[in-house]
């Protein structure tokens, strides 16, 4: 079975992502936008677009029905959900089988037993793989909650048993915070997912956040691609990422790939996934949860095997075999990718929603800008504040430091506030050099986020400047003010693009 046509349930740069694996397999390509995104860059480099309602998610991204339909009136065979907004939600999955529509993704079975992070938890227990200790049931009440506390020792971590990014998590220090805590995680859960359960476990001091990549297609191969580091995490929101991880050798990737094989396994496992752990002082590492989905992080895996994670969805969703074993991967170099973020890092990370009126992304060898944006686009207010993931490749991760470093000082963005300059900071931190890293790094690095007069402000300076000359220099031979200007111009040439 050959997919012909898909259409990319989502929005900015992993739906770009999505199209340009397309193009490059000869896969025609249908965007679907909200009207926040009429003119966003996945819409002006699709095949076609189709509108799917206002800018609330809830109006467009999430609605079911609409993304269905679009795809539908567009002829489509295939839908990809990209990560967020209906990734990991099993009806969407179920709708879109339904409609005779192949979902480049887990089966809903898979979706189900995963996205529930309490029956996943049960998964690792039934297949022996190490976890953190902590419930396999909801908690029912304060008492209850207050009763398993005391037996898991405190600190202890509550979470939302339905979703991620963070949401409906809180840690709880002592049992005096507990009663609160408990009702804020439930109604942030409740608020994110629609589902106010929540499950406690014991919190592990400081640990590393590393995950393993895993393939599995329908034919019962699995294999796993290796680790990813995700330590460096902002509220439980990752900020940089890298493969491979500095805390893990040969040996424990070997041990932490066949345990999320056998998860994967356990779960009836099909397409691209990711199996989450942490990682203690002493190595030992313990299951957190399944994202059955692809990952923001996917690239720096990318960069270090070789492999085009989204052209193997597209194969493994078409029903073709992996076509290699285990033993058939390797890894070569070091892959660190940061996330550019439209936030102020140095006013409480606030967003910083506006029109990019300068953008010049790094380039060089070895450097892959992954971006949603363009000149002239507007960030909308709407939506999750990435703008642009910037991935560098070395022979080691010295060099890998230094190229991201070098690249973050040439990335420039004009007319927003970006989190680059914070980026740069924790990457030349001496504790990030050393591979001194856990999930309580930038608690320690934030003291020292503060506005410097660096290369990295000087250079933004300058773009400023030269931005704003060369706009006063073009000022007799302007567009109009309904003209979309010369970028927009180039991007929105592509034949067969509709906007209803």
């Amino acid at each position: 079975m050959k997919i012909k046509k898909l259409l990319v349930a989502n929005r900015g740069e992993i739906a770009v992502r999505v199209i340009r694996a397309c193009r490059e397999g000869g896969i025609a390509t249908v965007a679907v936008f909200s009207e926040a995104d009429r003119e966003a860059l996945h819409v002006l480099m699709a095949d076609e677009a189709y509108s799917i309602g206002a800018a609330p998610a809830a109006e467009s991204y999430l609605a079911i029905d609409k993304l269905v339909a679009a795809a539908r009136r567009a002829g489509a065979d295939a839908v990809h959900p990209g990560y967020g907004f209906l990734a990991e939600n099993a009806r969407f999955a179920e709708a879109c089988a339904d409609a005779g529509l192949t979902f480049v993704g887990p089966p809903p079975a898979a979706l189900r037993a995963m996205g529930d992070k309490i029956a996943a938890r049960k998964i690792a227990r039934d297949t022996k793989v190490p976890m953190v200790p902590g419930t396999l049931e909801p908690i029912s009440s304060d008492d209850e909650a207050r009763t398993l506390a005391r037996e898991v020792g405190y600190p202890v971590m509550l979470k939302a048993a339905r979703g991620g990014g963070g949401k409906g998590m809180r840690l709880v220090r002592g049992e005096s915070e507990l009663a609160d805590a408990l009702r804020a995680a439930r109604s942030e859960a409740g608020a994110a997912f629609g589902d106010t359960s929540v499950y406690l476990e014991r919190a592990v001091s400081e640990p590393r956040h590393v995950e393993i990549q895993v393939l599995a297609d329908a034919h019962g191969t699995v294999v796993h691609l290796g680790e990813r580091e995700c330590s460096i995490q902002r509220r439980h929101q990752k900020l940089i990422e890298e493969s491979p991880s500095p805390g893990v050798d040969a040996e424990l990737r070997a041990r932490m790939g066949v345990a999320a094989c056998r998860i994967a396994r356990a779960a009836g496992y099909v397409n691209a996934g990711t199996v989450e752990f942490l990682l203690d002082a002493d190595r030992n590492f313990y299951f957190l949860e399944m994202n059955t989905r692809l990952q923001v992080e996917h690239p720096v895996t990318e960069m270090v095997t070789g492999i085009d994670l989204v052209r193997e969805q597209l194969r493994i969703a078409a029903g073709e075999p992996l076509g290699y074993a285990q033993r058939d991967v390797s890894w070569r170099g070091w892959a660190i990718e940061c996330r550019i973020n439209a936030e102020d890092p140095f006013r409480g990370w606030i967003p910083s929603p506006g029109t990019i009126t300068g953008l010049r992304p790094a380039t060089g060898p070895w450097v892959r800008d992954d971006s949603g944006a363009y000149e002239g686009y507007t960030v909308p207010r709407w939506y999750d504040t990435l703008v642009a993931k910037l991935i560098v490749w070395a022979d080691d991760r010295p060099a890998a430091i230094e190229r991201m470093l070098r690249a973050l000082a040439e990335y420039t963005v004009v007319g927003v506030r970006t989190t680059i300059p914070a980026l740069a900071r924790i990457v030349g931190h001496p504790d990030f050099r050393a591979g001194r890293l856990s999930t309580a790094f930038l608690e320690h690095v934030l003291p020292d986020l503060r506005p410097h007069d660096s290369r990295f402000a000087t250079i933004a300076t300058i773009a400023a400047v030269l931005a704003e000359h060369e706009r006063a220099a073009q000022t007799d031979v302007a567009p109009a003010a309904d003209d979309a200007g010369p970028s927009r111009w180039r991007l929105a040439a592509r034949p067969g693009w509709t906007a209803p």
